[in-house]
């Protein structure tokens, strides 16, 4: 059991949240929820010892372990993956090494009946127990496991992580996490870089292997999938529920109606009491009643609605001129690196107005296709864009490409145009910039802020293509709402390249499927295709049996 207790957190005077107070149970699968900006990082470092509250503590067992996995964190040395993976052992392997060296110097010693002697029987002794209390672990086949479920291959084994990108790195230090087998989990935004195979096998280990585990995420089939209790932090004080996201969502939903009943009885007897007041306040017989009131009202508690969301705010594409009937037509494409073959005679066709995922395993070739359709490399076969296609494309490193030196509002303002430019801060607002951030100049900004003034950017580019590869990374809940509304409300041709189930579901409706070097195509949407998809693997099961 995890106890936090009486959390407080101020920066430059301004309290984040105070009071905080709950505890971690064994087997506790908990959603920590709030708006950006609530302080949900914060809270997670504070629990990881990563960083200190105002005040309060936290309490936990002697050897309790707590891991931690933050949004931004990349392993980079020159280590291999295996390597690196299997640090997650240090400890364990350092203490049978210590072992090794003292019984090495009870065989040489001679001074059997010394306090030195006796010390390091009993050093071996307590490092025996402590050593004997982890059982015995298979650490390869562990490392291999694990590795294996978060989507690497055999041939990665040997390669140093330094020739991975950032998202792969963030896997290996997941899988260092899962491998220490901790009795507390944190996990900020841990899909982020997963495909959804991987996903799924996360949501299986934490459901069926983890002891505790707490989670940001705006990835709301995966909460909705593992947890089993949902925190929510707002305007500086907590809710617990236990219970998932769906019913914590119902839950929410009561109490602020009751909450705004509430305040909206005790702000009608504010404004009674406050007429009494000024109607009698010179009446020498009311006197008394009059300063009563007065007092009663110095000594209200004014109840408090909590934040409401604002998802209402809907967004259009500006109008395009309207492309030719076939965006896309690829005919036996194909792409090497050396003797990598990516993928292979690949051939098929997009017409106008449909909206198509492309999903598979990281490093099966989604990115690498998006680049040979933007013109960006070289490939084998042909491939031709319809007439008057306006591609709009949003890459994963879309935010380097910003303006650094000109401000939030600016950025905005450039590309907006028409009656959209009246409703700029209104949209600012909806991908979660308050008027504190408008004057800021981009290069102040942190990545994931980056990210979502870019995908502003691209709304209001007049296309009739989109292309967005993983759009949905560091986009809360209501701002992808927002996002997906206007993907279906946008009539051009779409193609997206996610993990995010819940938002591919009712927005795709061709799925193409990327691995073993190939593209199959599956005219259907992404619910559909993952529920075949598991039946084909069962049947493969069976067949191997």
């Amino acid at each position: 059991m995890i106890s936090i207790d009486g959390l407080a957190v101020e920066f430059g005077g301004t309290t984040l949240f105070k009071d905080i107070s709950f505890v971690v149970n064994d087997k506790d699968r908990i959603a920590l929820m709030g708006k950006n900006g609530a302080g949900k990082s914060t809270l997670l470092k504070i629990i990881a010892g990563e960083q200190r509250s105002t005040a309060g503590r936290i309490s936990a067992p002697g050897d309790a372990v707590i891991a931690y996995l933050p949004q931004h964190l990349m392993t980079n040395n020159e280590r291999t993956v295996f390597e690196e993976a299997s640090q997650a052992f240090s400890e364990i392997l350092s203490m049978q090494t210590k072992i090794d060296e003292l019984n090495h110097q009870l065989n040489v010693r001679t001074d059997y009946d010394s306090p030195e002697y006796y010390a390091i029987i009993e050093q071996v002794s307590a490092l025996s127990e402590r050593l004997y209390s982890h059982g015995d672990i298979n650490f390869d086949g562990q490392v291999e496991k694990i590795l294996f479920g978060l989507g690497f291959e055999r041939t990665d084994f040997n390669r140093p992580t330094a020739q991975f990108s950032g998202g792969w790195r963030m896997r290996i230090e997941l899988a260092k996490i899962l491998l220490r087998n901790p009795d507390l989990i944190l996990l900020d935004e841990p899909t982020n870089h997963l495909d959804i195979e991987s996903v799924q096998w996360l949501e299986e280990f934490l459901i069926n292997s983890a002891k505790a585990v707490m989670i940001i995420s705006h990835d709301r089939s995966f909460v909705d999938n593992i947890t089993n209790r949902t925190v929510e932090l707002t305007m500086g004080r907590i809710y617990d529920y236990k219970v998932n996201y769906s019913r914590y969502l119902e839950l929410r939903k009561d109490r602020r109606e009751q909450q705004q009943k509430a305040y909206n009885e005790q702000q009608k007897m504010i404004a009674e009491t406050q007429e009494f007041i000024d109607r009698f306040k010179g009446t020498y017989s009311k006197t008394l009643q009059v300063q009563s009131r007065v007092k009663m009202l110095e000594k209200l508690d004014i109840v408090e609605v909590d934040e409401v969301d604002s998802s209402h705010l809907r967004l259009r594409f500006p109008p395009s001129e309207r492309s030719g009937n076939y965006p896309v037509i690829a005919e036996h494409l194909g792409k090497t690196y050396g003797q990598q073959v990516v993928f292979a005679d690949a051939s098929f066709t997009i017409s106008r107005g449909e909206k198509v995922a492309f999903v598979g395993r990281n490093g099966e070739g989604k990115s690498t296709m998006v680049k040979a359709i933007m013109g960006e490399i070289d490939f084998d076969g042909k491939l031709a864009l319809g007439h008057n296609t306006k591609i709009g494309y949003f890459a994963q490193n879309e935010a380097s490409l910003l303006d650094e030196n000109i401000s939030v509002f600016q950025t905005i303002d450039d590309v907006a145009k028409g009656d959209i430019r009246t409703k700029i801060k209104d949209i600012l607002g909806a991908f979660m910039f308050s008027g504190d951030d408008w004057d800021k100049k981009v290069k102040v900004l942190s990545g994931g802020e980056r990210t979502r003034l870019a995908m502003i950017k691209l709304l209001l580019e007049p296309v009739n293509f989109l292309i967005l590869d993983e759009p949905t990374n560091h986009l809360d809940m209501r701002t992808k709402d927002i996002l997906k509304q206007a993907l279906l409300d946008f009539d051009g041709t779409l193609i997206l390249v996610s993990h995010d189930r819940d938002f591919l579901d009712g927005l795709a409706n061709k799925v193409f499927e990327f691995g073993h070097k190939r593209v199959k195509e599956h005219p259907e949407g992404i619910k559909e295709f993952l529920e075949r998809k598991k039946m084909e693997h069962l049947r493969e099961l069976e067949i191997k049996k």
